[in-house]
């Protein structure tokens, strides 16, 4: 079993058959025929020779898929992870220049060092704190990015210079007049095609049909003669080998980029893992996409690629063509060496404005409706970290906008846990066994001596504060209840500052003639209390193990007076005291 956790295609391989290889060849095809221009894009972006943008996404695809734990997760270059390693190396070095790669290639060896380690080391459990809020946010933010990046290309107007949201657009609106009629027709079509094979033929290579189709248009109307841009041929021949240059020097300067590509990398890839597996219901292991996207870019620095991550457009084509396994990355990665290699000049004659189409009907796809609505619907502090992540994936930096909402579900997640929960109980009498239930569910007279609640939520540093001002909220509103019992099933961690709470807590009862008895708390609190001395200021005999037994020691504690004039008598200790 720890074989086939370190090497994830022992687990999925036997699920491969006739029918899921046939759909992951179809995936594939369909992938290598969308990275075509985005390869060539974000190697220009990243101030590197086009065909690198190709490289990367050959090797880093086939190890990615081969060692991280998705089934439909597509690794290669990105646009953000582009920006960052232009950003970091254009200072150092002239773009495209022999300097300039190499230290490119060095930096994607740091950042897949990084990665590595960070698998290893199983710190993966860190993008738990990414909340399914964040992704589903994430996600419709990117959608609406990649749209945004293709109108230009579907209306077949200049793209815009500034690649950030508000100025594309603006772009967009200001030369609107210049659309091209011919370029928008055949984006449309192309997705009226594909959309057309999704509903009719649902297990045809819809997207990939539709490509051609824009392609046979565009030849018919002469597109070339009425401004139709196409993607143009790709050079014929694939990645060489390469070394990254590791000194103490390169080491000072790429070390502190390679960390945050890394992580930009690790955040990409997962956010995008999780968010496809919310619509595949798979189980996604962190720890081992680091371990995937770690050697994915070390090896890949060593056959001429740049940093690579998981990419929302391919992943979303990939799930969508109707891929199966990881095998689809690989078809996909074997199928783009050889279009590198043998038909290279054949892409030439694919239109931009069907790729365009294409894209946009991914963007689409990927905005996840059914859980926006829900978490709207269920949650007010989940749909503002929802809206807050959206509208950062818009308007500012994309790996800013993962970590404004972590940010925020960790300061949601602080604010829960620094406030547990004190419900107050009172037995059932319409239980068989007379349980203890929630009287603000289930309206029930309480003992007048004795109020029992019970804390859900753990007792540490950060919630001792709403711990005390529940305590005295209680003793000032409930002041004949002099007995308050705390049923702890509900706390799972208490901390020295939570056992100095309860014993002060505690004391202070005692002082005003009160008493505070606890039950029912797990052995590690327990084991906790007794280290501090929790358990001897509080007083052994008022802590016990369940609430039968509490009852039945406290009740006969009760002041004997009040209890004869008492009507009320929820306990069947009750039956015993004076007056019954």
């Amino acid at each position: 079993m720890r074989i086939k956790k370190f090497f994830p295609l022992l687990q999925w391989w036997p699920t491969v058959s006739r029918r899921s290889m046939r759909a992951d060849i179809i995936a594939g095809i369909t992938g290598a025929v969308i990275v075509l221009p985005q390869g060539v894009a974000f190697a220009i972006i990243a101030g590197l020779p086009p065909e690198y943008g190709l490289y990367s996404a050959i090797v880093p695809a086939i190890i990615a898929a081969l060692f991280g734990s998705s089934h439909h997760l597509i690794s290669g270059p990105t646009t953000a992870i582009s920006i960052v390693i232009f950003t970091a190396l254009s200072p150092l070095a002239p773009p495209s220049s022999i300097e300039y790669i190499q230290m490119a290639l060095t930096l994607t060896f740091l950042a897949g060092f990084f990665q590595l380690a960070l698998g290893v080391a199983r710190l993966g459990t860190l993008v738990n704190f990414v909340s399914h809020s964040v992704v589903v946010g994430f996600t419709a933010g990117a959608s609406i990015l990649i749209a945004t990046s293709q109108l230009s290309n579907i209306l077949g107007i200049t793209a815009p210079g500034k690649h950030s949201f508000i100025h594309v657009w603006a772009d967009i609106l200001s030369n609107l007049s210049h659309t091209n009629l011919y370029a928008l027709f055949i984006g449309l079509c192309t997705v009226a095609i594909a959309l057309l094979f999704r509903r009719l033929k649902p297990r045809w290579p819809g997207m990939l049909i539709a490509m051609i189709a824009g392609s046979v248009i565009a030849v018919l109307l002469k597109g070339t003669e009425h401004g139709i841009r196409l993607v143009g041929s790709l050079p014929a021949h694939l990645p060489p080998l390469s070394h990254p240059y590791i000194t103490t020097a390169s080491l000072r300067e790429l070390a502190p980029p390679a960390l945050a590509v890394a992580m930009l990398g690790l955040a990409e890839a997962v956010s995008i893992a999780r968010s496809i597996a919310t619509k595949t219901e798979q189980r996604i292991d962190s720890n081992q996409e680091f371990i995937g996207q770690g050697l994915s870019n070390i090896i890949g620095s060593f056959f001429s690629s740049y940093a690579s991550s998981g990419s929302f457009t391919r992943t979303g084509v990939n799930h969508e063509a109707g891929a199966r396994t990881p095998l689809a990355a690989a078809f996909a990665a074997i199928t783009l060496a050889g279009i590198v290699l043998l038909i290279a000049p054949l892409t030439a004659y694919l239109p931009i404005a069907s790729m365009a189409g294409i894209l946009f009907l991914v963007a689409y796809n990927l905005v996840d409706a059914h859980h926006i609505s829900s978490i709207v619907r269920t949650s007010r502090p989940e749909a503002g970290i929802l809206m807050a992540t959206f509208l950062s994936t818009l308007f500012v930096e994309l790996e800013f906008a993962i970590y404004v909402g972590v940010l925020l579900s960790l300061l949601l997640y602080l604010n829960r846990t620094s406030h547990p929960t004190f419900v107050t109980l009172a037995p059932d009498p319409d239980s068989r066994r007379r349980s203890f239930i929630n009287v603000q569910k289930k309206p029930l007279p309480e003992c007048p001596q004795l109020k029992v609640i019970r804390i859900d939520g753990s007792i540490f540093f950060g919630a001792v504060n709403h711990v005390a001002e529940q305590m005295d909220y209680i003793i000032k509103n409930y002041p004949e209840q002099a007995h308050i019992l705390v049923e702890g099933s509900g706390i799972n961690f208490i901390d020295v500052a939570g056992c100095q709470t309860l014993s002060q807590e505690a004391h202070r009862l005692r002082v005003n003639g009160r008493q505070l008895y606890l039950c029912k708390l797990k052995g590690e609190v327990i084991e906790v209390m007794k280290r501090g001395g929790c358990n001897k200021s509080i007083g052994e005999e008022n802590v016990f193990q369940s609430k039968m037994a509490a009852i039945k020691s406290i009740v006969p504690r009760l002041d004997p007076e009040r209890c004869r004039r008492c009507k009320v008598r929820i306990f069947h200790e009750c039956e015993q005291m004076p007056g019954a």
